[in-house]
């Protein structure tokens, strides 16, 4: 596809970034030049990509953190591998045992929603499989930020405070550390202070050092475990002890003669992918119009119905992925759109706080990868003398013994975090994404149609306004959303919400690579994207 370079359709912050022996972008500008500063000496884009997860870890902690879980899909000298490194819930923890203490669902905080980490496993396995360079030596841009400190972003500094609105009214004396971690004196870090921690920067030393073990079998897992114990949550060492990452074939659709590929469930990336094989078969005439907007709305609301009633872990699955893309199941719900909003249900197929980045090297290699806490900075509990904070992802199962993604020993759950990537006739075109829990693949499906169907550069897709669907009619939009198409929308029955603040609507990198091995990138508007090339 030829992009016009020179034709900007929305106002933006940014240029098109081109490059031609190396990429790198993501959501923080520290973080993206780590990623290069790896590449610059001898290390491809995984490398540069884990060096760049490592570091946002330290500078962006507000989105993920070294006890969250990681996704990515690798191409690789030509082929393309996905890694699923999302943890299963403690052996120990069931929903009989959940319902016996009262609970009616999943809480948000403390250590009931918290399941086994992926990420410190994610950069070893990553590393083991492509890199070039030693973990150790991809790893220290991200350990030195941590020992040194860093001026925090405003972006981030917002985010820091809201979480700590959040955590303070929390009662128990397990959340003590995270204030002792992320608020040293007594109150959020501010915007330009410089925030470190020596705690976090020894775990992660530790983690390079020793490829994750000691994060898993060694010394940081006995401090996890005992953590766990004392305040009665249901994680042990034998948990962290028996997880590997999973390395799983990504799926795809063909879309307007590009593959997209999404990571398979236990994660609702196929989300993205059925979405796109209802409105394959649509077409649009203008992208600014009623039209195509309330087609993308209700194609994504017939996906969703569908990803929150039949994906789970896929062992626990009733439906398979192949059933769920079928193209004739995609026309009998492509069928229920009309020209007024509806409240989609669920149909039954014939059975057979996130950071993202992606980073590219002048060979061809490119990954799309990333990793959250959920929700922030995630449990609100920080493993003490450690820095790790961990996540709480265990609150997307439910304890509805009758569906498929009820809590139990060992399982994973329904996953929010999607990598994405594209290519044409079996060569790489280039990787994207777009963070933000349940607006991810509302964010994958925008940009995607906003590239394929109408042609836009990159940074331009990413600038466009955008919407979310929240639930039954309800329809979000970011400032700045054109009007007049809020009000259309409206007319056709959707109960349309402006937003107050555009940091909701998602944060996203798309990296393209032309024919001519040149890279185009675009980063976020909407946050601190950044990135670095050379």
């Amino acid at each position: 596809m030829e992009f016009d370079l020179l034709k900007y359709n929305y106002p933006s912050r940014r240029n098109v970034v081109l490059s031609k022996k190396g990429m790198v972008a993501t959501s923080h500008p520290l973080a993206a030049q780590a990623g290069m500063e790896i590449m610059r000496k001898g290390g491809n884009a995984v490398d540069a990509a884990i060096a760049t997860a490592a570091c946002l870890t330290v500078v962006e902690p507000t989105g993920n953190g070294i006890g969250g879980d990681a996704f990515a899909i690798v191409w690789y000298k030509d082929k393309m591998y996905g890694l699923n490194s999302s943890g299963p819930a403690p052996k120990g923890i069931t929903a009989e045992k959940l319902l016996d203490m009262g609970l009616k669902e999943m809480p948000k905080y403390g250590f009931i929603p918290v399941t086994v980490p992926g990420i410190p496993a994610a950069w070893a396995a990553l590393n083991k499989r492509f890199g070039r360079l030693s973990l150790k030596e991809v790893m220290e841009p991200a350990i030195r930020y941590a020992y040194e400190g860093h001026p925090v972003s405003v972006n981030v500094a917002k985010l820091w405070k809201k979480a700590y609105d959040t955590f303070i009214q929390l009662k128990g004396e397990e959340f003590k550390p995270w204030f002792d971690t992320f608020c040293p004196d007594g109150r959020p870090v501010k915007a330009g202070e410089i925030w470190s921690s020596k705690d976090h920067a020894r775990t992660l030393e530790s983690i390079a050092e020793t490829y994750a073990e000691s994060f898993y079998r060694g010394e940081l897992a006995e401090k996890i475990d005992d953590f766990s114990r004392k305040f009665g949550g249901f994680l042990r060492k034998e948990d962290l002890e028996s997880f590997e990452p999973e390395w799983v074939d990504p799926v795809s659709v063909n879309y307007r003669g590009y593959d997209v590929w999404e990571i398979p469930p236990n994660g609702h990336g196929i989300t993205v992918l059925m979405a796109l094989n209802i409105l394959s078969g649509m077409n649009f005439d203008s992208k600014e119009t009623v039209e195509t907007y309330h087609k993308l709305i209700e194609a994504v609301k017939l996906a969703f119905a569908d990803a929150q009633k039949h994906i789970a872990d896929p062992k626990y699955m009733k439906v398979s992925v192949k059933d769920l893309l079928s193209l004739d199941y995609a026309e009998k719900r492509r069928k229920l759109i009309g020209n007024e909003a509806m409240v989609p249900v669920a149909g039954e197929p014939n059975k057979g706080g996130t950071v993202y980045l992606a980073a590219a090297d002048e060979e061809g290699n490119m990954i799309s990868y990333i990793q959250s806490n959920y929700m922030g900075f995630g449990s609100g509990l920080v493993v003490p003398g450690t820095g790790i904070a961990l996540h709480n992802r265990g609150n997307n199962f439910c304890l509805d013994k009758e569906h498929v993604n009820c809590i139990a020993p060992g399982k994973k759950p329904y996953h929010t975090i999607i990598p994405g990537f594209l290519t044409k006739d079996g060569k790489a075109v280039g990787p994207f994404g777009v963070m933000g829990g349940f607006m991810q693949p509302q964010g994958h499906l925008q940009i995607l149609v906003s590239m394929l169907d109408f042609k836009l550069n990159p940074q331009d897709a990413l600038d466009a306004p955008r919407w979310q669907w929240v639930k039954g009619k309800t329809v979000q939009v970011e400032p700045g959303f054109p009007a007049n198409i809020a009000q259309a929308l409206a007319r056709k029955g959707h109960d349309v919400v402006y937003e107050t603040e555009s940091i909701n609507f998602g944060r996203g990198q798309i990296i393209w690579r032309t024919d001519d091995g040149v890279f185009i990138g675009g980063t976020e508007p909407r946050t601190d994207g950044y990135i670095a090339v050379y």
